[in-house]
């Protein structure tokens, strides 16, 4: 190898995930082993089993998907050694080309968030991804850690902004015009200045029909990508996507999880059911 290329800069976030979404188009897959899931694929709900399904879904979808999605709580529930079969699959899909964003959606302030931050973000560490998925409701600045080493490394982060569940609603929405939703989006905005797609995106329910216009977010704005999880299985398809993001759809990445994964465990019948979301999505 040579030695300058292996010190060269990684290329950015988010020209990586252009890249990849011009070669195998935009969807994102989750890799969510729900008990339920193994279950149903015939393996047993331990960390032997969660290896299996991971690395099945990262060798079957993995060519056909912008990026793959592992839940972190669903490996963390298994202890060390589930953590270890993330970092197995964190490392297996970075060999591959693929890329992942882990789905921790941490937050916290001070030495605590710069911790998060080196954990999932910091070049060489067992469990960095390409992306993480961030909580701000600390505030965004409580973010920085994160925000800054991902520039750093050549890599992204996505913050929650408009989610779809319920609850949501009482501190997303709190403000109407001058809404908590809306200034998030407003900051990520801030950080993606310069005609480059920009490493800081935001997580926005594909399911939240016109959620973002009403609040006055400024998504085609906001020179990042979007994760619209909801497709499939809770729902979401073509129609609600457009009409969710309008002019901003170019920049939205949906995700699917159960719709593509119960297709498992036959390979073909899981890339056939990434390939079907992926094409009707376009």
């Amino acid at each position: 190898m040579d030695p300058e290329a292996s010190t060269a800069p990684r290329a950015s976030f988010g020209e990586r995930l252009a890249a990849a979404r011009s070669a195998r188009g935009s969807l994102c897959v989750g890799i969510d082993p729900h008990p339920a899931l193994l279950a149903a694929w015939g393996l047993e709900d331990t960390p032997a089993g969660l290896e299996h399904f991971a690395l099945a879904v990262l060798d079957a979808v993995g060519p056909v998907a912008a990026a793959l999605k592992p839940q972190v709580a669903l490996f963390e529930r298994h202890g060390a050694r589930g953590l270890a079969v993330l970092e197995l699959l964190l490392a297996r899909a970075a060999d591959a080309g693929v890329l992942t964003i882990a789905d921790a959606k941490r937050g916290d302030i001070g030495s605590t968030m710069q911790a998060y931050a080196e954990a999932w973000l910091g070049e060489g560490r067992p469990l960095a991804a390409d992306a993480v998925t961030l909580n701000p409701y600390l505030g965004f600045e409580s973010l920085r850690p994160a925000l800054e080493l991902a520039a750093a490394t050549g890599r992204g982060v996505f913050v929650l902004a408009l989610t779809s569940n319920p609850e949501g609603l009482s501190v997303q929405h709190a403000g109407g015009a001058e809404s908590v939703a809306r200034s998030i989006a407003a900051a990520a905005t801030a950080e993606n200045i310069g005609p480059a797609p920009g490493h800081v995106g935001l997580v926005v329910g594909a399911t939240i029909g016109d959620a973002a216009q009403r609040l006055g977010l400024d998504l085609p704005a906001l020179n990042g990508p979007i994760l619209a999880p909801g497709i499939g299985a809770q729902g979401a398809g073509r129609e609600a996507l457009a009409g969710a993001f309008g002019d901003a759809l170019p920049l939205v990445l949906p995700t699917a999880s159960r719709s593509v994964l119960a297709a498992g465990p036959d390979a073909g019948r899981l890339r056939t059911a990434a390939e079907r979301t992926r094409d009707h999505l376009a």
